[in-house]
């Protein structure tokens, strides 16, 4: 059995009916758009397989300066309705409850995710993406069953924002027998259904999952292909982009030159930085991760890039954003309530001293805390400080004197990889485990933290219970899984955290082969 095939790794595969889903003359907007720019897409794919290869080989990404003449350097003019992002919420659009919970929130900004919350599926895409429309026509609803009624997005300044699947994902089954890059099929659906008289702000993506200045070009062609097949004014669609990639994080600039008109802000996406950051140095001992939760939101790998954007973006004129608190409120567990909801206050608060103009947070009782951190709708006079000030600062400092490295991290690492793929199984792309929001980018964390301990426990030691050096073999890691998996099946299922003992054991299957094949890319 092709246990890829079997559970969504791979292209997200339309059914054989799909074009009869599709509203009509989608297709037809869609093939010259195909055409020009899926291989485009497969090209740049193929230079990330490329470069990460070369930094295997120890050719790291260096930083690369801004070739843009100077009037193209001059700070743009923020619109009015992303001023104050000082919050964004996220969830993942096919969740039509979570989705109007967010834009009802008050919060200044929303993020509806076709991307890493969301499972990969056809049915999934195509209720995230109808939800998606409906909450940017101000429609969409959902039917609370408790109090018997039917609660409606509010009108209101909130910005909303739509994340489109990443460059590196194919969307099989729409045109032939040929894969369509799964970031154009996902805009482009969105901008054919979208009534722009209907819309309160211009139309606005978030770009996912970019590694290169020269993705930025290909997504600035796509908006322009877009707006002039739909008859829009040219530079009407605004983006917002996540620096979630180590190499990114070098070309920030070239980066914005290619999007500068059309680009509001760029945003932190630490989780799936650390993921990349750690990918890239796979072959290196010095970086082997300590456990995940002990690795403190201030780190010197975090708080160096932080500042980097808040120097480009500020002398740009856009906005620089932070990234997510993993541990999330709970209103059942008044102990774990009190904690997440401190440790969110510290981390937003840290982002805010650094210059950023906000912060993610995806649970409605986040919003009004971490707005609180931020002193002002956006901090955009202020220039960048420290280490991250300098034009070329090192985004490589070693994760030295933080956190610890036990046999519990790797058993946790295990536990969360088996609940999260088994989560994936049942249909859902982010899960609350244990107080964490997990979604793709923690489980690529712990992927490759299992690699990285398998590869090094020679030489970087690793504490059992009774703290002396456990070596990670492939043996360990195999009775690992088998003893998580018991473990899971024992445990009583939550509301969050609910799969049938068949998906935890395929769950359990799949994790461990991602790992031993270095299946490590965002899928």
């Amino acid at each position: 059995m092709d246990d890829s095939a079997e559970y969504g790794l791979g292209p997200n595969r339309a059914p054989r009916d799909a074009s009869a889903s599709l509203p009509a003359g989608f297709l037809d907007f869609l093939a010259p758009l195909h055409a020009r720019l899926t291989p485009r897409q497969q090209r740049l794919v193929a230079r990330r397989r490329a470069r990460l290869l070369a930094a295997h080989g120890g050719q790291q990404p260096e930083h690369r300066p801004s070739l843009a003449p100077p009037e193209r350097r001059r700070p743009v003019e923020l619109p009015d309705w992303v001023g104050d992002q000082r919050n964004q919420m996220t969830g993942p659009a096919d969740d039509a409850e979570l989705s109007v919970k967010l834009v009802n929130s008050g919060a200044p900004g929303v993020m509806l995710d076709l991307e890493d919350s969301m499972a990969n599926a056809w049915p999934h895409l195509r209720a995230g993406v109808a939800n998606a429309v409906a909450a940017l026509h101000g429609e969409l609803s959902y039917e609370d069953r408790k109090r018997g009624r039917t609660v409606r997005v509010e009108q209101g300044p909130t910005a909303i924002f739509v994340r489109p699947r990443g460059l590196h994902l194919s969307q099989a089954g729409i045109v032939g027998g040929e894969l369509v890059a799964a970031s154009l099929f996902d805009v482009a659906l969105v901008a054919f259904l979208v009534e722009p008289d209907r819309l309160r702000h211009p139309l606005a993506f978030y770009i996912p999952k970019s590694e290169s200045a020269e993705e930025a070009a290909w997504w600035r062609d796509l908006f322009d292909s877009i707006e002039a097949a739909r008859g829009w004014p040219n530079g009407w669609i605004r983006a917002m982009a996540l620096v979630e990639s180590h190499p990114l994080a070098h070309e920030v600039e070239p980066f914005v030159d290619e999007l500068r008109d059309r680009l509001v802000g760029l945003n932190l996406g630490r989780w799936d930085y650390m993921a990349s950051l750690i990918h890239f140095q796979l072959a290196d001992p010095r970086w082997v991760l300590p456990d995940r939760n002990t690795i403190p939101h201030d780190v010197p790998f975090f708080q160096r890039l932080r500042e980097h954007l808040v120097e480009v973006c500020h002398r740009r004129g856009i906005l620089a954003i932070g990234g997510m608190t993993a541990l999330y409120p709970s209103r059942d567990d008044p102990e774990l309530n009190a904690r997440a909801l401190e440790v969110l206050e510290r981390d937003k608060r840290n982002e805010a001293e650094v210059g950023m103009d906000g912060a993610w947070t995806g649970h409605p009782d986040q919003n009004e805390i971490a707005v609180a951190q931020f002193p002002a709708p956006n901090q955009l006079d202020r220039p960048g400080s420290g280490p991250g000030a300098v034009e070329c600062p090192d985004l490589r400092p070693l994760p030295e004197g933080v956190g610890r490295r036990s046999l519990d991290g790797t058993r946790a690492a295990v536990r969360t990889t088996i609940r999260y793929r088994a989560g994936v199984l049942a249909g859902r792309g982010a899960s609350l485990l244990d107080g964490y929001m997990e979604d793709l980018a923690t489980d690529r964390i712990y992927r490759l933290m299992l690699a990285q301990r398998l590869r090094h426990s020679s030489t970087v030691p690793i504490a059992d219970d009774g703290q002396r050096p456990i070596r990670h073999t492939p043996e360990l890691l195999t009775r690992l899984y088998d003893e998580e998996l018991e473990r899971v099946l024992a445990s009583p299922p939550t509301r969050s955290d609910s799969a049938t003992p068949d998906q935890y054991r395929a769950g359990r299957r799949l994790a461990e082969a991602m790992v031993r094949a270095g299946e490590f890319d965002p899928c």
